[in-house]
């Protein structure tokens, strides 16, 4: 939720910075001084994504957020760092399951059929999704939910997920399209690109276009570069930087990520396409067969999840010995613990930036720069 609503967002920014700061510090053993943060525009209305469990409690049905540690939902159907019109939508949808009676899933018993209401805007062109997440895939009188909607305009894709699986994950991995092809366009840093429910995608499209700006400045890239975009998701980052360098290869394990990254490139036109590999494979495994085939980048760039990277990823990088290597990440924690790894391997911290992505919340993300050392 959001953590520091209470406080003014001066105060959050040093809060932020300062705790990068002391990750590095105390994790990482470094003693580099961290940049001045970089805040947000627009501290409100910012997501471009909002998930919103569903279900009753004495009857009444609740849509909204989970309580922190638990999975009792809070109603809330205003979120302030959501687009408006997400409000509107999910009134809506809120009045077709009463009036239709469609039943929602209770973790409980593990039955019923609603599970999120899960909404995505693109930014850049105004589309919107909706995507009902459905623990039974025959949910009954979708046509007057479209019906319902057919006055937003701005909606080009209703859809249904499937996840009848008992599980804290959100979407399941079957589709359904009932409204439009099941995607949604946008353009990121001049990168224009397709999302579907499935589809990674930062949720502050205004802060990831800097940061991205922020790791193609440090990764400082020539004509002649090989970069190598190990966790590309839909290629978005490794694409925005294609024009400066030599070939591009991207590697992510979620299939239709490479399948959108591969379309994403080939929208840029020929000359991007040509350039440009992505391939299907666990970031760690595909690191070190690669390294194994004598691939030598000469940029490494690094997105990965909060967990961060594997020790087999690094050591791979490691052993491709790039001569830069830009980190990206949501958790100061793990990639102060990466970098003492790469540290440790030959590599020299060079400059953090932290950029806010999710202000109002404890979250931050930074960019890592970090260069070979010279034999």
């Amino acid at each position: 939720g959001c953590t520091y609503r209470h406080i003014r967002y001066e105060e959050e920014l040093r809060l932020k910075r300062q705790r990068v700061q002391d990750n590095l510090s105390r994790i990482g053993g470094s003693d580099v001084t961290v940049e001045e943060i970089l805040g947000a525009r627009d501290t409100l209305r910012y997501r471009n994504k909002a998930q919103y469990p569903v279900g009753r409690e004495n009857g009444k049905l609740k849509i909204g957020f989970y309580s922190r540690r638990s999975h009792r939902i809070v109603d809330c159907r205003a979120c302030r760092l959501a687009p408006p019109e997400f409000e509107k939508i999910l009134g809506i949808t809120a009045e077709w399951i009463e009036k239709y009676n469609i039943s929602v899933y209770d973790e409980t018993s593990r039955s019923g059929a609603v599970r999120h209401i899960y909404l995505r805007k693109a930014f850049a062109t105004g589309e919107i999704m909706l995507c009902l997440v459905s623990a039974q895939e025959n949910l009954p009188h979708t046509d007057k939910l479209i019906e319902s909607l057919k006055d937003e305009k701005a909606i080009k894709s209703i859809l249904v997920n499937i996840n009848p699986d008992d599980t804290n994950a959100v979407l399941g991995e079957k589709c359904i399209p009932l409204l439009g092809d099941g995607c949604i366009t946008d353009i990121l840093c001049g990168v224009k690109v397709r999302i579907s429910p499935l589809s990674f995608y930062q949720v502050n499209t205004l802060a990831a276009e800097q940061l991205y700006g922020i790791a193609a400045e440090y990764a400082q890239l020539t004509p002649d570069d090989l970069l190598l975009d190990l966790y590309c998701g839909m290629g978005t980052i490794g694409l925005s930087m294609a024009d400066h360098c030599r070939e591009l290869i991207g590697v992510e394990i979620v299939p239709e990520a490479i399948e959108s990254a591969k379309a994403n490139a080939a929208r840029m036109g020929d000359a991007i396409a040509a350039k440009s590999r992505f391939f299907c494979a666990d970031a760690g495994k595909a690191a070190s067969q690669l390294a194994a085939e004598g691939l030598h980048p000469d940029v490494v760039m690094l997105d990965p999840p909060r967990k961060g990277c594997d020790e087999a990823t690094l050591s791979a990088v490691v052993a491709m010995s790039p001569r830069r290597v830009v980190y990206v990440s949501c958790n100061p924690s793990t990639a102060a613990r990466d970098a003492k790894f790469l540290c440790e391997q030959g590599y020299t911290l060079e400059k953090v930036q932290p950029v806010d992505l999710f202000p109002r919340t404890r979250h931050v993300e930074c960019v890592l720069q970090m260069a070979r050392k010279s034999n």
